[in-house]
Parts: C-alpha cells; structure tokens; sequence
C-alpha cells in the first residue's frame, strides 16, 4: 500500500510537467461535404447524399443518419448543401455537427 502512495504522489506532482493532454481536433478538412435528400424531425433522422467521409473510411453515397441534436432538424430541408460531421456506435451513424456549407 505505501508504494501505491508514493506512486500517486509522484504521478501528481509530475502531470504539470508533461503538458496539456493532447485531444483530436476536426479541422476544415475533417467535414463531410453533403445535401439534405429527406428530413424525418419524428425519428430523429436525417438523409443525405454525402461525399467521402474521411474520419469513418466512407465512400460517397446517400444514406440515413440519426441526428444527434434533433433541434438542428429544425433549421434545415430538402435540397440544402451542408457539411457535417458524424460517428459511428451502437450500430448506426450519428450526425454530431451540422452546418450550413460555407
């Protein structure tokens, strides 16, 4: 138990001197690029005609994503170009971020 101690202790005085933690930031070029085919606000879900999906290794093609913020379904309709970003998990795809495309 005294090392387990000790190791906390010097775990603590030394994290200052490593340096911030490192996190995964998405730039420009991290956004999927695509426009709104079918809006369903009642599911939650969104379809879009995308193009290549780096972050995920995905071809372009038209597909369902499940919103993540379902407030977001609100500002957007069919025919609208946007960029977005999105996940994968649980088994479906989940649009984290949505924007008008600049």
């Amino acid at each position: 138990m005294h090392s387990l101690l000790k190791f906390l202790i010097i775990s603590a005085l030394a994290a200052p001197l490593l340096g911030p933690a490192q996190t995964a930031v998405q730039g420009p070029s991290d956004w999927a690029q695509g426009e709104i085919r079918k809006v369903d606000k009642a599911a939650g879900k969104i379809t879009i005609r995308h193009g290549e999906i780096k972050s995920l290794d995905m071809p372009p093609m038209t597909m369902v994503f499940v919103a993540k913020d379902l407030a977001s379904l609100d500002k957007f309709k069919v025919g609208d170009k946007i960029r977005f970003n999105a996940t994968q998990g649980a088994g479906k795809m989940v649009v984290t971020d949505l924007q008008p495309a600049p």
